[in-house]
C-alpha cells in the first residue's frame, strides 16, 4: 500500500489534490451531519446566531477557501505547506458547496426542494475530482499520445472538439453530461447527439417548428424522469436529508424561513 501510494499519488504530485478531495468530502459529511442533528433537535449543536443573525457555514467556508487557495499558490504543489493548504481549501470548499443553493437563490433554501442542488453539485464535484485523480484530463487530452500532444494542431483540434461537444450537451439541457464529458472522452458526444430536453435553449431554438422532434423530446424527458427521478431523490435524501415541505419556497414569495 505504501509503495502504491508513493508511486501513484506522491511522485506524480497528486498528493495535494488527493488531500483536498478527502478534506472536501469529510467537511461536507460532517457539516451535513451536524445540520441534520440541529434540525432534529439532537446533540449539543446549535445554530450560530450572534445578535440574532444566523451565520451560515458558507461564511467560514469562504474564509478557508481564500486562505487555502492563496496559501497553495504561494507554497506550490510539494512540501508540508502545500498539503496543509490543500486540506484547508478542501474543507472550505465543502462548507461553501454545501450551501451552493443558498448562493444560487440568495435565500435560505437549505431544507427546501431547491436545496437539493447543493447535494447534487457536491456529488458532481467529488466525482470530477476523483476522475482527474484517476488520470482523466479535461477535454480529452488524456487520449492523445505523447507524439500527438507535441503536435500543436492535433492538440488544438482535439480540445476544441471536446469543448464543442460539451457546450452542445450543455445547451441541450444536460449539464451533468456536459461536466463529466469535459473530463471523460465521448460522454459529451453522447449528450450532444441525443435529443435535447424540451425546456433547454437548444429545444427552444431548433424545435420551434419541428413539432415531431419536440414531441419526441417531451416523451423521452418524461420517460427518463419517471425512471430516474425516484432513485435520484432517494439518493439525495440519503446523503443530504429530506427537504421540509413547509420550507419550500412558494412562487412569488420573497425571503424564506430561517433554518
Amino acid at each position: 500500500m505504501g509503495h502504491w501510494w508513493a508511486r501513484n499519488i506522491v511522485e506524480p504530485g497528486k498528493l495535494p489534490l488527493t488531500l483536498a478531495l478527502f478534506s472536501f468530502v469529510l467537511s461536507f459529511v460532517v457539516v451535513r451531519s451536524i445540520a441534520r442533528l440541529i434540525r432534529a433537535g439532537r446533540g449539543p449543536f446549535r445554530n450560530i446566531t450572534p445578535g440574532g443573525m444566523h451565520i451560515h457555514h458558507v461564511v467560514p467556508g469562504v474564509i478557508l477557501v481564500v486562505i487555502g487557495g492563496f496559501g497553495a499558490v504561494a507554497s506550490g504543489r510539494h512540501g508540508v505547506g502545500g498539503a496543509v493548504c490543500a486540506v484547508i481549501f478542501g474543507a472550505g470548499a465543502g462548507l461553501v458547496l454545501d450551501e451552493f443553493a443558498l448562493l444560487l437563490h440568495l435565500d435560505d433554501v437549505y431544507w427546501s426542494e431547491e436545496g437539493r442542488k447543493s447535494v447534487e453539485i457536491v456529488v458532481l464535484t467529488a466525482a470530477l475530482v476523483a476522475l482527474i485523480l484517476g488520470g482523466f484530463l479535461p477535454f480529452g487530452v488524456n487520449e492523445l499520445s505523447p507524439q500527438e500532444a507535441q503536435d500543436r494542431g492535433a492538440f488544438i483540434v482535439n480540445t476544441v472538439l471536446d469543448f464543442a461537444f460539451a457546450l452542445v450537451a450543455l445547451s441541450k439541457g444536460k449539464p451533468r453530461i456536459a461536466l463529466i464529458g469535459a473530463v471523460v472522452p465521448f460522454v459529451a458526444l453522447i449528450g450532444a447527439v441525443r435529443l435535447a430536453r424540451p425546456v433547454s435553449p437548444w429545444a427552444k431554438r431548433f424545435y420551434r417548428t419541428r413539432h415531431r422532434a419536440r414531441a419526441r423530446a417531451i416523451r423521452r424527458a418524461y420517460r427518463h424522469d419517471r425512471r430516474w427521478a425516484g432513485p435520484r431523490r432517494r439518493l439525495e435524501e440519503f446523503i443530504g436529508g429530506a427537504p421540509d415541505p413547509a420550507r419550500t419556497k412558494l412562487p412569488g414569495r420573497d425571503g424564506g424561513p430561517p433554518r
